[in-house]
C-alpha cells in the first residue's frame, strides 16, 4: 500500500471478472484502493491496518452451497467501517446476517430495470423518476432480508436488489454498479467512497508515476531492461516512461511477426528509431512466426506458440548483449484477468494472452509490468502527461499476436495479405467518415468459410470478411457500435470491390459478455 497520507478502500475479490472495474472507478475519484484476497484481507484486519471502507465483490460462487463457499470473518462487521457488498457480496452479507437466499426462478443476466422503493445515501442522484437501468449477472436472489436491513430498490426478478443497514453502515446491491452498462453506476460508488466513507481525493497521476518510478528503480537496480515494443498504446507509453526513468539502461526491441497491419511496421520504425535512436532495435522474424503456426488451428495453441516464440527471440537477443536481466511488457489488467486468476480468487480463465498465459513457465528474463493493475484509459492519461503524441495515444487497441488471432483456423501468407488489405480499408473509411475516435476498437476478421458470389457476371468462391467494431471504456465490457446504415453499407461494398479473395461481408453485433472483443 502507499504511504499513510492516502485514504484507502479495500476491495475483497471473490472472483468476479469485473472486480478491477470497481478499483478503476474508485481511482477515477482520486482515491487509492487495493484489491485483496480473502486470506490477505483477514491478515490486514488482524493487524488493524487503517482503511476507510470495505467492498465485497461479485463472484461465481453461491452461499446456497452446503459444504463450502468463500466467506469473511464475522469480525469484519464489528469495526464500524462502512461496507458495500456487490452481487455475491450482497448475497453473502444477507446470509451472514440471517437473510434467506435461494436460486432464482428466473436468472437475470444483462440489462435490467431497477425501481426505487426508499431513499438512501448510497443512491442519492442515482435514480431518475424512481427507476434506472442496471447490469445484472446472477442466479441466486435474496428472498428474505435480514433483521435490521431495509430494501431500497427492486427489479422484476429481485425484490431486494439494494439493501441498507444504516445503523451498521452496511450497504449491498445485487447488480454491478462498476460496469459501463449500469447507468449512473459510478454515482453508487462515489456516494459510498466520498459520502459514506468520507475519503479525500488525494491519489492522482503524479503519485502513480512516482510510485511506478520507485518500483522500477528498486526492482531493476543498475541492470538493463529490454522493453518489448509493439508500437501499440501500452508498450509505447511504457517505453517513454522507462526512457524517463532509466534512459541509459533501456533497450527497446520491435519484432515484426508478419501479423501486423498494412504499413504498420514502417510507421513504428520511423517513429521510434527517430525517438530512441541507438536504443531501438528492429527484428524481422516473419518466417519464424509463420512457420511456428503451420497447421495450428486451436486459438489457445496459437497464443501459447506466439508467446513462447517472442520469449525465445528476446532471450537469444540478450545472449549477444551484456547485463540484460529484465523484460518490460505493457501488460494491462484485462490481459491478466482473462488469462489467469490475478488475485488468487476463482476467476475463470477466458483466454491466454500471449504476454501472460501464453508465456513459457521457465524464463531467463525477469518480468517488469508496471501497468498490470491498470486499464488502457489510465495508461492513455499517463501517456498524455508524459507528452506522447496523439497519433500513438489514440490508436485502437491491437493484440500482441496481431492478425494471427483474427484468422480463425490455419494461417498462411495469402490469408494474411487478404486480411491486411480489408483491414486497411475499414480503418481508412472510419477515419474518413470521422467515426474512428467514437469507436473503442474496430477490425476485420477473415472467416475460414468460402461462399458463392457473382461479380462481373462471373461466379466467385471466396472468403467471408467479418467486421467487428465496439464501444467500451475499459475493454472489460463492450457493446457493438451502432453504425449509420449508409456508412456500414458503403464500407462493406468497398471491402468486397477492392479486396481480392473476399466476396461477402458480415457485421458482428455481439456484446461482451457473452462474446469477447477479439474472435480468438
Amino acid at each position: 500500500m502507499p504511504d499513510k497520507e492516502y485514504d484507502k478502500i479495500l476491495i475483497i475479490d471473490f472472483g468476479s471478472q469485473v472486480t478491477k472495474l470497481i478499483a478503476r472507478s474508485i481511482r477515477e475519484l482520486n482515491v487509492y484502493c487495493e484489491i485483496v484476497t480473502i486470506r490477505k484481507f483477514n491478515k490486514i484486519l488482524k493487524n488493524k491496518l487503517k482503511f476507510k471502507g470495505i467492498i465485497l465483490s461479485g463472484g461465481p460462487d453461491s452461499v446456497t452451497k452446503h459444504k463450502y463457499f468463500p466467506n469473511v470473518n464475522k469480525s469484519t462487521f464489528q469495526h464500524n467501517i462502512p461496507i458495500l457488498g456487490i452481487c455475491y457480496g450482497h448475497q453473502l452479507i444477507s446470509y451472514l446476517f440471517g437473510g434467506k437466499i435461494k436460486k432464482a426462478k428466473k436468472r437475470e443476466f444483462g440489462r435490467t430495470f431497477l425501481h426505487q422503493l426508499n431513499k438512501s445515501d448510497l443512491t442519492n442522484g442515482f435514480f431518475q423518476n424512481k427507476k434506472n437501468v442496471v447490469w445484472m449477472s446472477h442466479s441466486d436472489s435474496v428472498i428474505k432480508i435480514p433483521k435490521g436491513f431495509k430494501a431500497i430498490a427492486r427489479s422484476e426478478n429481485s425484490s431486494n436488489a439494494i439493501l441498507e443497514n444504516k445503523k451498521n453502515n452496511i450497504f449491498t446491491c445485487q447488480f454491478h454498479p462498476e460496469v459501463y452498462h449500469t447507468k449512473n453506476g459510478k454515482i453508487i460508488l462515489k456516494n459510498f467512497v466520498k459520502v459514506i466513507c468520507k475519503c479525500r481525493s488525494n491519489w492522482n497521476n503524479k503519485n502513480k508515476i512516482r510510485q511506478i518510478s520507485s518500483y522500477i528503480k528498486t526492482h531493476v537496480g543498475k541492470h538493463k531492461v529490454l522493453c518489448a515494443l509493439s508500437g501499440g498504446v501500452d508498450s509505447s507509453v511504457l517505453a517513454f516512461l522507462l526512457n524517463k526513468i532509466i534512459k541509459k539502461n533501456l533497450i527497446c526491441v520491435y519484432i515484426d511477426t508478419g501479423f501486423m497491419r498494412m504499413g504498420e511496421t514502417r510507421e513504428i520504425y520511423n517513429i521510434f528509431k527517430k525517438r530512441f535512436k541507438n536504443n531501438f532495435y528492429y527484428l524481422n522474424k516473419k518466417k519464424i512466426f509463420i512457420n511456428a503456426l503451420k497447421g495450428v488451428i486451436d486459438p489457445e495453441k496459437k497464443r501459447k506458440i506466439i508467446g513462447k516464440t517472442f520469449i525465445n527471440i528476446f532471450e537469444k537477443f540478450t545472449k549477444e548483449r551484456k547485463n540484460i536481466r529484465f523484460l518490460a511488457q505493457g501488460t494491462l489488467y484485462p490481459d491478466l484477468i482473462e488469462s489467469q486468476s490475478y488475485s488468487g480468487s476463482k476467476t475463470s480463465i477466458i483466454k491466454s494472452h500471449h504476454n501472460v498465459g501464453g508465456l513459457p513457465k521457465k524464463m531467463k528474463l525477469k518480468l517488469v509490468e508496471p501497468f498490470k493493475e491498470m486499464f488502457k484509459d489510465e495508461v492513455r492519461i499517463l501517456g498524455k502527461q508524459l507528452g506522447i503524441d496523439k497519433q500513438i495515444l489514440l490508436r485502437h487497441p491491437f493484440p500482441g499476436p496481431g492478425l494471427a488471432i483474427r484468422i480463425p483456423g490455419e494461417i498462411n501468407e495469402k490469408k494474411i495479405k487478404i486480411l491486411q488489405y480489408a483491414d486497411s480499408i475499414l480503418i481508412k473509411e472510419l477515419k474518413k467518415r470521422n467515426i474512428y475516435d467514437k469507436i473503442w476498437q474496430a477490425f476485420t476478421v477473415l472467416i475460414p468459410i468460402k461462399t458463392v458470389g457473382v461479380m462481373g457476371d462471373e461466379r466467385t468462391y471466396d472468403y467471408i470478411c467479418g467486421i467487428r467494431a465496439v464501444t467500451s471504456v475499459d475493454g472489460m465490457t463492450a457493446d457493438y457500435y451502432k453504425f449509420n446504415h449508409k456508412d456500414l453499407s458503403e464500407i462493406s461494398t468497398k471491402i468486397v470491390n477492392e479486396t481480392n479473395g473476399i466476396n461477402r461481408v458480415v457485421y458482428d453485433v455481439t456484446s461482451k459478455p457473452p462474446g469477447t472483443i477479439e474472435w480468438e
